[in-house]
């Protein structure tokens, strides 16, 4: 078999696709459409406030009922079809920032049929123009802040032939059109819904490509899962143009019926006050939400939580000393979980069902926190290099296939071809699972594949390493790196970011490292520094962090002990 051929390569996808022999569009949900549940819900409760948003910055607030944003949604759907000629299939860029705009956009898209493309404001110009141009977009839904910036990336993007405003012009003009909307079909479960791109830290940003029955699929293990109901508050404080703010804090509420305060942004000072404000069940974080909490410190016994259940936590390195912290400043349930753009959100979290003393035993008794269990709409193993499924306590790959694995790389059929293999979806992690007395296989990562630290054959988790730096006193942050060395292929360095007013010397460090690690593993050198290179959803670039060891490429470490 080559590698590209196309068609081993749709077949390894449609393999990882199924879920005990059904493909994901058989998947039993209520509605058949996106379209369907939006209309189903406006229906059934046109009053309820389904979003609140609040811009601290700005001091802009805003709400909208069910029946309020299935009327806008369908007047946007409208003058997309009717103005633009947008058609099913197409696919549609977004540019905005946390705002009602940006989930109007992206429904009025699902309504349509059209593949929902929402940017990442944040990155460069070069890197937007590239995602544009790849994904075919003709039409661009823009907030007025993004403007003048997008009309110069139009230059660079000869696709793009339609950049709409989204301001009180275009406000005006949807108060013209209908509210009643007309979906291209009845049965839309296959139709492409959302072209995310990853980071592309190591190459060209890959579009992730997934169909409305992933999402619909997700929200529905999701629901089990947490026994939600349609009293469900949730509250979003991370960016939604990534799966987890748009997937798990939005199209969820909508499909069970339930509520979402959206934020623009993470702000320590309100995060507990509006908690307690709007009476929320859930809400989801990545680790470094968690670490910023812990260090405004702020005392939540003033704030009324009783209906708080669980922080969810996922998208990032989560450690057991941060767990230890955050539990014992707020007491405070966290719901670890795991799960990728290409697997729609969450597909593995912690059970429900754990005591108090079961969930601490799975979050910190292992060196690492558990991510959970496999939901429903999934499956998962470890796999070793030659795709045999490896035994509990055994590292390997971390592998899922499912209902809520998404359709393929957009445009790729080379990470396709690396990505599916031996009836599964490849994440890249590496993980190990151990069972507990009811034979629930918990899962566990360890690191990247591609951020191991391969030291002269040698293979070292970087959050291994990480606890012990993190418990240094005075360090704030601190993260393994791989860097290059002509003695050992690869070193291990450390970059240090201090608690204010600490005094730490790299030989601190280096002691401290020692006494804990062998000197095989320990860190060899170290650079301290203020910024982290961090993704919008918190996860820690720490590639980028590799060229500030070059100076030690030729450098011979030796254990000054031996």
């Amino acid at each position: 078999m080559k590698l590209f051929d196309g068609i081993a390569i749709a077949e390894n996808i449609r393999v990882a696709r199924l879920l005990n022999d059904v493909p994901p569009e058989q998947y039993p949900l209520p509605v058949k459409s996106f379209a369907a549940l939006c209309e189903q819900r406006a229906a059934q409760m046109p009053d309820k406030i389904f979003l609140s948003y609040y811009n601290d910055d700005t001091g802009e607030q805003s709400q909208f009922s069910f029946a309020k944003i299935n009327r806008r949604v369908n007047q946007l759907a409208n003058f997309l079809r009717e103005r633009h000629g947008v058609q099913r299939g197409e696919k549609l860029a977004i540019v905005s920032f946390n705002h009602p705009d940006s989930i109007i956009a992206c429904f009025a898209c699902w309504k349509l049929g059209v593949v929902a493309t929402p940017q990442n404001a944040s990155e460069d110009d070069s890197r937007i123009a590239f995602i544009l141009s790849n994904a075919d977009c003709r039409v661009a839904l823009v907030r007025p802040e993004y403007r003048e910036r997008m009309l110069a990336i139009q230059k660079q993007v000869t696709c793009l032939k339609a950049i709409v405003v989204m301001d009180g012009e275009l406000d005006a003009a949807l108060n013209t059109l209908s509210a009643n909307f007309t979906p291209p079909a009845d049965n839309m479960l296959e139709d492409e819904a959302l072209l995310v791109y990853t980071s592309g830290t190591t190459g060209a940003p890959k579009g992730v490509m997934q169909a409305q029955c992933n999402l619909l699929t997700n929200c529905k293990a999701a629901e089990s899962w947490l026994n939600l109901t349609d009293d469900v508050r949730m509250m979003c404080v991370l960016p939604v143009h990534h799966v987890n703010g748009l997937i798990v804090t939005h199209v969820l509420p909508m499909y069970v019926g339930g509520s979402v305060v959206l934020n623009r942004g993470f702000k320590a000072s309100v995060f507990w006050q509006r908690l307690a404000q709007h009476k929320i069940h859930y809400v989801s974080v990545v680790p470094t939400i968690l670490q910023f909490l812990c260090e405004a410190n702020e005392d939540v016994s003033g704030h009324e939580l009783s209906n708080f259940r669980s922080v969810l936590c996922g998208a990032g390195t989560l450690s057991v000393s941060l767990v230890t912290r955050f539990q014992e400043q707020f007491g405070l349930n966290i719901m670890h979980g795991y799960g990728l753009s290409e697997t729609t959100a969450f597909a593995c979290l912690t059970p429900n069902d754990l005591s108090r003393d079961e969930q601490r035993h799975w979050l910190v008794h292992y060196g690492y926190p558990s991510i959970g269990v496999a939901m429903d709409c999934n499956e998962m193993a470890i796999l070793d290099p030659q795709g045999k499924i490896c035994s509990a306590g055994e590292k390997g790959e971390i592998v899922l296939r499912g209902h809520n694995v998404m359709v393929g790389y957009f445009k790729r059929d080379d990470a396709n071809a690396e990505a599916f293999q031996f009836g599964w979806f490849r994440s890249g992690d590496e993980g190990f699972y151990q069972r507990d007395k009811r034979g629930r296989q918990f899962y566990f990562i360890t690191g990247r594949i591609k951020e191991l630290i391969n030291r002269g054959g040698v293979k070292y988790s970087p959050f291994e390493i990480e606890e012990v730096l993190q418990s240094i006193p005075g360090v704030k942050v601190g993260l393994a790196i791989a860097f290059d060395n002509e003695w050992y292929g690869e070193e291990v360095g450390a970059y240090i970011v201090t608690e204010e007013g600490a005094d730490l010397s790299e030989g601190q460090v280096l002691a401290a490292c020692r006494k804990s690690m062998p000197f095989s593993k320990s860190p060899k050198a170290i650079k301290f520094g203020t910024d982290i290179p961090v993704t919008t959803t918190g996860k820690y670039q720490r590639l980028k962090l590799k060229d500030l060891f070059r100076e030690y490429r030729d450098t011979q470490f030796k254990d000054a002990g031996r």
